[in-house]
């Protein structure tokens, strides 16, 4: 289950990229977790306009990517690279799909952070079945806590390639999470996840949870 004493808050808001690129300015990290996604491709290509930022002092690392390699328009980090990673001076840490190397990356966040992973941003995304990153309800990945990144031979949701995953504890290391939820396909998961229902998205458990949804994913609940 969701660490109920995670602090959550909802925002209503017609340009989620917009209020998600206000949140960064305010927040000014320097380590940030990235997401696939329409929506965090729109926030990314809003930050990579941000000239004045120093960039050369953030380092952007991934939630998840498929088991693509970065070319494919099915990678995560082929999007983030196009939109931000490639526009600005920042130092990547990319997943690498096209060996779908979960070990890799694990040693690769342990050789940065040592034993103490903390992002000073996540951005996270929620699928239409209640999933954040590549954890995908019912899965087994989605119950490991004693690793921070995980692959996944199955993905429950399309595309249905191999992923590799953080996992719920790793997702979750972090002062701020902000999810960023458009349309009326989230409406039910969105709904879930305030109501603390278990389901991968609502176990994530930053210090602060901020939920930025636009109208048609918030109708009817807030």
């Amino acid at each position: 289950m969701a660490d109920r004493h995670t602090p959550l808050e909802l925002q209503v808001v017609d340009d989620v990229a917009g209020a998600a690129l206000d949140v960064f300015l305010e927040v000014r990290p320097r380590t940030i977790q990235l997401s696939g996604g329409t929506t965090p491709m729109a926030l990314y290509e809003r930050m990579a306009e941000i000239a004045d930022y120093p960039w050369p002092e953030v380092e952007a690392f991934f939630g998840d990517e498929r088991c693509v390699p970065p070319e494919d328009g099915r990678s995560d980090v082929g999007m983030a690279m196009r939109a931000l990673l490639s526009r600005v001076p920042a130092l990547a840490y990319p997943i690498d799909g096209a060996s779908c190397d979960a070990d890799g990356y694990e040693r690769t966040l342990r050789e940065r952070f040592g034993d103490d992973l903390v992002f000073d941003l996540a951005i996270y995304g929620l699928g239409p079945d209640g999933h954040t990153a590549s954890l995908f309800p019912g899965r087994p990945e989605a119950e490991i806590t004693e690793r921070w990144v995980v692959r996944v031979p199955e993905a429950g949701w399309e595309p249905f390639v191999p992923r590799v995953t953080l996992t719920i504890p790793a997702l979750s290391a972090t002062p701020l999470g902000v999810m960023l939820v458009a349309g009326d396909t989230k409406r039910e998961p969105l709904r879930k996840v305030l109501a603390g229902e278990d389901i991968p998205a609502g176990r994530l458990h930053p210090e602060r949870l901020l939920v930025l949804a636009d109208p048609a994913a918030a109708a009817g609940i807030a």
